[in-house]
């Protein structure tokens, strides 16, 4: 077993799952790199959720050490201490090992039936991950 995976595996056993709601926070922060609760509900779509359950579920990802703050002034400044290509590590595992008997084949086959997605964007797919990977 290769080191990367390993690794991988290690982080993947340690990081826990996020809610949907967890999860949009966490988009919203990655994006801003930091932010207030006031910062993070402006860029929450319409209806707006109170500022207690904003406040409450960024201290819940806190606990689960998805996030930290510092103090400033009276209040917090949030900021994420996993970085989105570490969950997205994680998440992007867990549905290649929970629906998918952890075949990367498979679930890029499932997905390339499910899009209908043709040989050629295919190739034009692995072409760009192989020009990603060169670099």
């Amino acid at each position: 077993m290769n080191t990367h995976y390993s690794l991988l595996i290690t982080q993947y056993s340690i990081m826990k799952q996020l809610t949907k709601a967890e999860e949009d926070i966490m988009q919203i922060l990655w994006n801003l790199e930091e932010a207030n609760v006031a910062s993070i509900i402006e860029k929450l779509p319409e209806p707006k959720p109170a500022y207690n359950t904003v406040s409450t579920i960024v201290r819940i990802l806190e606990s689960k050490d998805f996030v930290n703050y510092r103090k400033e002034g009276r209040g917090h400044v949030y900021f994420p201490k996993v970085k989105k290509t570490e969950y997205s590590d994680q998440s992007l595992n867990k549905l290649m090992d929970g629906y998918f008997q952890g075949s990367f084949k498979s679930m890029v086959s499932f997905f390339m039936k499910k899009n209908d997605i043709s040989i050629q964007e295919m190739e034009s797919i692995m072409n760009e991950i192989n020009s990603e990977k060169s670099e």
